[in-house]
């Protein structure tokens, strides 16, 4: 079955978010409308809807009108199988000790590495983004100077490939992985079942820490948190409060223009800047809390 996206631009962020509400009573009703800023320095922001019917061509074309946003561009989009699309182009990915990979490409593991076996499915993290890497490396870094995780979590964990890395190297160490998202639970837990890991990781849905058997395992000596800057900043003070003294957390799904406001956000709860890593334009944050 055919969808549609209907895209435009707009030069403000109230009246971008006022169109998107307007959208939302449109008929045939959009399932999902989004707004985003365009990071380009063109000061714009993009409204988007998604549909599973034609939309209605003469209403978008009046809302543009009224909230002065350029006309809106409608496509229709085939019938595809991303995962299955995803899958078929995702060559396997080395990261310091770690490799990645997909089930179809099992035949291709090293005999030195620490294998990672990760579908791509509804969940960010495959392991192919440059934050999932930068992540993967500091990871390897810390192990490399004789760091040992002894209590792990991986907030927002996404396709669990961070808490898995940590439970592959250090297999008696306690490790958990939280995430917002049911899906990515859903994806985490297949995941330990490709890796062998049943059972070795605790996978809680919540956000941040706000669950028991996240704080009720408090305090971590090791934090991975690969998400985006906002929630990064957001979470500074619970990592203080969670993370152990000494503890190390390990952020990311910043923009290297972003990774001094959030080295800033951290350093009242008593982080220091340990390692800053780039991958494109991706930034990953190694930082140690103060000993107590």
């Amino acid at each position: 079955m055919p969808t549609f996206t209907a895209l435009t631009t707009l030069p403000s962020k109230d009246k971008a978010e006022a169109l998107s509400e307007a959208m939302e009573r449109l008929t045939p009703e959009p399932t999902g409308v989004g707004v985003l800023e365009v990071e380009d320095g063109s000061d714009l922001w993009e409204v988007g809807g998604y549909f599973i019917e034609p939309p209605d061509q003469a209403g978008l074309a009046l809302l543009a009108n009224v909230f002065d946003a350029r006309p809106f561009v409608i496509s229709e989009l085939p019938e595809t199988d991303w995962v299955a699309h995803v899958r078929r182009e995702l060559a396997p990915i080395r990261a310091g000790r770690f490799f990645l990979f997909g089930s179809h490409d099992a035949d291709k593991v090293p005999m030195d590495v620490v294998p990672l076996a990760v579908d791509a499915a509804l969940a960010f993290g495959t392991g192919h983004h440059g934050t999932t890497q930068g992540c993967l490396i500091a990871l390897d870094r810390l192990a490399e100077q004789g760091f040992v995780g002894r209590n792990v979590a991986d907030i927002g964990c996404g396709t669990a490939v961070l808490a898995m890395a940590a439970a592959k190297i250090w297999p008696d160490s306690a490790v958990l992985a939280s995430d917002i998202d049911q899906i990515a639970i859903d994806t985490s837990l297949a995941n330990l079942g490709f890796n062998g890991l049943e059972g070795g990781i605790d996978c809680v849905t919540c956000p941040g820490f706000d669950h028991p058997n996240v704080t009720g395992a408090a305090p971590f000596d090791l934090i991975f948190a690969n998400i985006l800057k906002a929630p990064l900043i957001a979470l500074a003070a619970d990592m203080g409060k969670y993370a152990a003294p000494a503890g190390y957390v390990i952020l990311s799904g910043i923009l290297n223009t972003q990774a001094d406001d959030v080295i800033e956000a951290y350093q009242p709860e008593g982080f220091a800047l340990v390692q800053r890593d780039e991958i494109g334009e991706w930034t990953t944050l190694s930082l140690q809390k103060a000993p107590g």
